[in-house]
């Protein structure tokens, strides 16, 4: 089932298993104030369970661009198309997020992005691979965030 995520009350809804569920709600929310106010979408998240096909697409990615395999539990995804940009999340039980960021019509502009909810450690799959800045949220408090760009074809 389906849930448009509110920015305006941040609820835990579909992330309660989380240790670090109000700070992956806030950053949740965060994503869909972004989506809201830059392209008038509302962020829509369906339970990982039954979004196979978006989990085998962005773990099919993390594979084949850097041999990355989480061991954390995915908890909801979104997917969806603005403008020319096709956007696939998956939140995770310990925290983070992943977002696949992939233009239609621009090898260019497609990446890959790590969201760290406050509270959470780097994965071990990532803390050796990258670097993480540092962004201040309201709602999610502050966030660590890193990425690489995509080189095949997905």
């Amino acid at each position: 089932m389906s849930y448009v995520v509110d920015f305006k009350n941040v609820s835990t809804v579909g992330l309660e298993s989380s240790p670090v569920v109000e700070a992956l709600a806030g950053l949740r929310a965060n994503e869909a104030r972004y989506f809201m106010t830059k392209y008038k979408h509302e962020f829509t998240v369906v339970p990982a369970s039954e979004s196979q096909e978006d989990l085998d697409y962005v773990n099919r990615i993390l594979k084949e661009e850097r041999n990355i395999v989480f061991a954390a539990k995915p908890l909801e995804t979104s997917r969806f198309q603005v403008e020319n940009i096709q956007f696939t999340y998956v939140f995770y039980e310990d925290g983070l997020s992943i977002n696949v960021m992939y233009t239609v019509d621009d090898p260019k502009k497609r990446a890959v992005g790590f969201k760290l909810s406050e509270g959470m450690e780097i994965p071990k799959e990532l803390e050796e691979k990258f670097k993480f800045a540092r962004q201040k949220s309201k709602l999610a408090g502050t966030i660590r965030g890193s990425f690489f760009v995509i080189k095949g074809q997905y």
